[in-house]
């Protein structure tokens, strides 16, 4: 006979309970503990992805998910797992996978980002938080929102009911995008794309907008007239473009520290 119970999480000390009425485990007696792999469940759970911003992934994209999922749901405590950034685009051009861990469980990232990229034979890359301060960021935060716009998730994530800007770490954002203004020929396409879009995202943040990747692409041929794909392959005028985006830029900044003045003086 065995008993199966789950762990708990207690003030000082977590905790495994038992039913009192049982027919063995007597009190004082030593127990071994171990993790139970249910396998018969394994596959069957990770069939049920939740897709936020994609239409379509490779199947071998699937694949490598399922993996990391498995191997994670084996090793560490999580309350959802998210795989977002440029690994879910089209094609094979990704440097890296973006996974962020939400657990309330205390997890050794290093040594989790290692095992994966040994056993997967991919750069990782782990950022673990616990979902209130997921839910603070997607509050407050462009980056956060624009992250999980686009992305795989384990488990449903719950739609934000706050947009609340916080004009310093927009401001913290913002000094970034200026990295492009005076580096402009020596970074290249994809490089130029993550600070484009990290402007645009506060842009629409600034104007209430829920932030969506879709929502910068728009933005970014609206207001820049370029397409994506022209600027990552780095087909871009500089003179017209550059005239653009620091018009844009210093409208960005111009509500940021006006916000900030005001907060300054309200406290």
């Amino acid at each position: 006979m065995e008993i199966i119970a789950r762990i708990s999480k207690g003030s000082k000390m977590d905790q495994i309970y038992i039913p009192k009425q049982r027919n063995i485990l007597d009190i004082g007696e030593y127990v071994t503990i171990k993790p139970l792999v249910l396998e018969n469940n394994i596959d069957r759970d990770y069939e049920k992805f939740y897709f936020y911003g994609i239409r379509k992934l490779e199947p071998i994209k699937i694949t490598i998910i399922k993996e990391i999922i498995r191997y994670i749901n084996k090793n560490t405590y999580y309350e959802n797992i998210i795989i977002t950034g440029s690994f879910l685009d089209k094609g094979f051009n990704f440097k890296d996978v973006d996974i962020l861990l939400i657990s309330r469980e205390k997890v050794n990232k290093h040594l989790l980002e290692n095992s994966l990229e040994n056993k997967l034979g991919i750069k990782i890359h782990l950022l673990i938080l616990d979902n209130k301060s997921v839910r603070k960021g997607l509050e407050t935060d462009p980056l956060y929102q624009s992250m999980i716009s686009r992305c795989v998730a384990v488990k449903r994530i719950a739609p934000i009911n706050k947009h609340k800007i916080n004009y310093k770490i927009l401001d913290l954002h913002l000094l970034k995008s200026k990295i492009l203004v005076d580096n402009f020929d020596i970074l290249d396409g994809k490089e130029k794309y993550d600070l484009i879009r990290n402007l645009i995202a506060i842009h629409l943040f600034l104007k209430g907008i829920k932030v969506t990747i879709a929502k910068i692409h728009k933005e970014i041929n609206l207001l820049l007239k370029h397409s994506v794909e022209e600027i990552k392959k780095n087909k871009i005028d500089k003179k017209s473009f550059l005239k653009k985006y620091k018009k844009l830029y210093n409208e960005a900044s111009d509500k940021i520290l006006k916000g900030i003045k005001y907060d300054s003086k309200q406290k």
